[in-house]
C-alpha cells in the first residue's frame, strides 16, 4: 500500500501564518516536490534537478504532467525563515488561486546564517532574516518558484523584506547532489536583524518563537507594557493592530537592537550581488 504522502499524514500541515507560535513551522525534510497538499519525495542524482527522480519518473516530466513549469523555468529561492516550510508555502499559494507545486531541496549555504528581523510582522511573530556569518554553514530550503509564485512571495514579504540576488561564486550553495548552484535569491530584512543585548552580536533565529518573544519581553519594560505579559498575548495584541507591530518595531530600534550590517544588501555592495 503506498504510503499516505498528505502534509497531514506527514505532520508537516502546521501553517505558521495562521498558528504565529509554530513559526517558522515544519520545514521539509529532505528534497521533496509540493503539490498544493501532498509532498513527494525527490530523488537526488548527479544530474541537473529537472532530471531529479519521482516515483521513477523525472521530476520535469512530473511537472509537465501536471501543467506546471520545468525547472529550467523557475527560479530558485532560499528561505531562512517559514518559507522553508511546505504549509506556509502552500497557504502562501493557494489562498490566491496559485498552484503550489514546488521542487523544495535542503541546500548547504556558506556565508550566511540564521537571524531575527528586527520587525513584528502582519501576524503578530518575529520572522527569521539572513545574516553574514564568514564561517557558517547552514542548511537551509531552496524552492523552485515559476513566475508566478514568485510575484506572489514577494508581495508577502514586501515591504520588511527585499529580495537580492546571491551569487555562487560569492557564497557557495552546494545541493544534496554535490552540485553547486550559480545563483539563487534571498529575501534580506530592510530592518536589520536583532541583536543580542547581552553580546551585541545577531540574536540567533529559526528556534522556538516562543522562547525568542520571552526573552525580549524579559529584556524590554517597554515590550511588556505593550505586548505582554506573555509570548500568547505578544501575538494576539500584534496581529490585532497595526500600531502595536509599528510601536514595537521602533521599541527594537529605541533598544539598539537593530543591526544594518555592512556588505549585507539593501544595505552594501558586499559581493553579493544585487
Amino acid at each position: 500500500m503506498a504510503r499516505d504522502r498528505s502534509l497531514a499524514a506527514l505532520g508537516l500541515d502546521v501553517v505558521p501564518a495562521l498558528q504565529p507560535l509554530s513559526y517558522p513551522g515544519r520545514p521539509v525534510p529532505g528534497p521533496s516536490l509540493l503539490t498544493g497538499e501532498a509532498l513527494l519525495p525527490l530523488g537526488v542524482r548527479r544530474l541537473p534537478l529537472g532530471r531529479w527522480d519521482v516515483a521513477g519518473r523525472s521530476l520535469d516530466e512530473v511537472l509537465g504532467e501536471l501543467g506546471q513549469a520545468p525547472v529550467g523555468r523557475r527560479h530558485p529561492v532560499v528561505a531562512v525563515g517559514s518559507n522553508a516550510s511546505p504549509a506556509q508555502v502552500a497557504y502562501k499559494l493557494t489562498r490566491l488561486g496559485i498552484p503550489a507545486t514546488v521542487p523544495m531541496v535542503p541546500v548547504t549555504v556558506r556565508g550566511i546564517a540564521v537571524g531575527c528581523s528586527a520587525h513584528i510582522g502582519r501576524v503578530g511573530y518575529v520572522a527569521a532574516a539572513p545574516c553574514l556569518a564568514p564561517s557558517a554553514a547552514t542548511s537551509l530550503v531552496v524552492s523552485w518558484l515559476d513566475p508566478a509564485q514568485l510575484r506572489a512571495v514577494d508581495d508577502t514579504e514586501l515591504p520588511n523584506y527585499r529580495r537580492v540576488l546571491l551569487r555562487g561564486d560569492a557564497l557557495a550553495m552546494t545541493t544534496p547532489s554535490g552540485a553547486r548552484l550559480d545563483h539563487a535569491f534571498l529575501y534580506v530584512s530592510a530592518r536589520g536583524v536583532l541583536t543580542d543585548p547581552a553580546t551585541g552580536l545577531p540574536r540567533p533565529g529559526g528556534g522556538s518563537q516562543a522562547t525568542l518573544l520571552a526573552s525580549l519581553l524579559a529584556a524590554s519594560p517597554r515590550l511588556r507594557g505593550l505586548l505582554g505579559p506573555d509570548p500568547a498575548s505578544w501575538v494576539r495584541k500584534a496581529a490585532a493592530d497595526r500600531a502595536v507591530r509599528e510601536s514595537g518595531t521602533r521599541v527594537f530600534a529605541e533598544e539598539g537592537w537593530a543591526l544594518r550590517q555592512p556588505g549585507m544588501p539593501p544595505y552594501g555592495d558586499g559581493g553579493l550581488g544585487l
